[in-house]
């Protein structure tokens, strides 16, 4: 038996479905969030349609249903009427569905024919979502960067941690590196993956789209205010997802432009009056590192130290081998005292490169520089102890591809 609550709560929601009160469907959550992109109002009056249709068809369904059941009960009725069918009826009953379908398929198939046509941008980011992190390449201007979640709410999930949530910021929810993009602009998102299904959902934005290894899925948006916008990956991909956030920045054309500038990219081809045509990017593209390499120098052990522990903490630590290499065995062994960071060099390299087959280690070998390789595998020798004192340098890296 429903108790009183989940009963106000249906109330509620058929209230609301039918305008009733409006405020109610913000307090209950039920609702989807107002959205900011040019689409988001079409869809959600879509949305709204429909709700109110079911809840409209409902009711009358189980009105007539109560109804029958009260009046031709049997004590009222005792004798059954002989009448097999009513082909009147059968034809009512036929044209009202059918009528109410073409209702809703006609603004149903305009509205997915717009959310589909992701033609003519402005400009287009290529998205690619790893175990657990996002990669975005602005294919207009050259600018490319890994978004992880961020220090603070990786460090408030650690166990034993000793940090309150609550008293993180947007926790879970906050990453280093966002996605930034004009506003009034099309924005064209291809999608992809390096290891498993992903799935880019931001709900302000109206958008949700799966990114499958070897495929290019595409989706667009064109949000019309300024702002910060926060969405997760809505995949299970594996015991990191909950740590794979999406934070999408709107800026001005202005502050864009500036921020273009910031990343060393080259001044967008989206602030142009007339848009560019979209570049077209290959599956195979997916394998390629886009990640610039840095001018020839020489590396010392401190150096290499101090870069790698960052890179570390980004690439590693977060989810994966932890921040102090005690790993999380057995899907991710430790790192502190193991045979493959104590042992032989070429062996690690090999590892950090490629990946180890039959196991959740992948290769960064299409994802990292040498100089972030060279850094990472340096740093993890010589640190929690293992203090081999060995130096491995982007030529050892190089060597090694």
């Amino acid at each position: 038996m429903l108790s009183r609550l989940r009963i106000l709560k249906c109330v509620l929601g058929i209230l609301v479905g039918l305008g009733v009160i409006k405020s109610a469907w913000a307090d209950w959550a039920i609702d989807m969030p107002p959205g900011v992109t040019t689409l988001s109002e079409e869809i959600h009056d879509l949305h709204i349609l429909i709700f109110v249709i079911c809840c409209v068809i409902a009711v009358g369904v189980f009105a007539v249903m109560i109804y029958s059941i009260v009046a031709f009960r049997k004590d009222k009725h005792p004798v059954p009427a002989t009448f097999e069918h009513s082909t009147k009826a059968e034809i009512v009953w036929t044209a009202i569905p059918f009528l109410i379908l073409i209702g809703m398929a006609i603004p149903s198939a305009e509205s997915v024919m717009k959310i589909e046509d992701a033609s003519n941008p402005d400009m287009t980011v290529k998205v690619t979502g790893y175990q657990w992190k996002w990669q975005y390449e602005y294919l207009d201007n050259g600018v490319s960067f890994f978004s992880n979640i961020s220090d603070s709410s990786y460090a408030a999930a650690r166990l034993n941690s000793g940090i309150d949530a609550f008293d993180v910021e947007h926790y879970l929810r906050d990453v280093d590196n966002p996605l930034v993009v004009p506003v009034n602009k099309k924005i064209r998102i291809l999608l992809t993956a390096s290891d498993v299904i992903h799935s880019w959902w931001v709900p302000e934005l109206y958008v949700k789209k799966d990114a499958i290894p070897g495929f290019i899925n595409e989706t667009w948006f064109q949000i019309e205010t300024p702002g910060t916008y926060r969405g997760q990956c809505t995949e299970l991909c594996g015991r990191g997802h909950g740590f794979m956030p999406i934070v999408v920045v709107a800026k001005t054309e202005d502050e864009y432009t500036a921020w273009v500038e910031e990343q060393g990219g080259a001044q967008a081809a989206v602030l142009a009056a007339a848009p560019a045509a979209a570049p077209t990017v290959a599956p195979a593209a997916v394998e390629t590192a886009t990640t610039t390499e840095e001018p020839a120098q020489d590396w010392n052990l401190d150096e290499l130290m101090t870069r790698g522990e960052s890179l570390y903490n980004t690439h590693c630590g977060m989810a994966c081998h932890q921040l102090d290499g005690k790993g999380i065995p057995p899907t991710f062994p430790a790192l502190a005292g193991s045979p493959v960071a104590t042992g032989d060099v070429a062996e690690h390299i090999s590892i950090s490169l490629n990946g180890r087959p039959g196991t959740a280690m992948v290769g960064f070998g299409a994802i990292l520089t040498d100089v972030d390789l060279a850094s990472i595998v340096t740093y993890q020798r010589n640190a929690w102890g293992n203090d081999t004192g060995d130096v491995v340098t982007p030529e050892d890296i190089q060597a090694a591809r």
